[in-house]
């Protein structure tokens, strides 16, 4: 069964917004991760620490605080 022109083109009208859609994300998770970084290298990192590295630890400081306190609860 062949699809109507109308179908056709409501999916290409789709494809076209998810396109942009995606387009939009990427770009402002690009940007925030940009700033982000920015952030941690000028102000987290610790002596001859990559922002890699510092985002880890932080990670794990986070993790670790939250237990005690989940401890601490008990």
């Amino acid at each position: 069964m062949a699809k109507s022109k109308l179908v056709k083109a409501n999916e290409k009208i789709a494809r076209q917004v998810t396109g942009a859609f995606d387009k939009i994300e990427n770009a402002v998770v690009g940007g925030y991760t940009k700033i982000e970084d920015a952030f941690v290298d000028q102000y987290l990192t610790q002596d001859g620490e990559t922002v890699a590295q510092a985002k880890e630890r932080l990670r794990q400081e986070q993790v670790r605080r939250e237990q005690e306190a989940r401890d601490a609860h008990r």
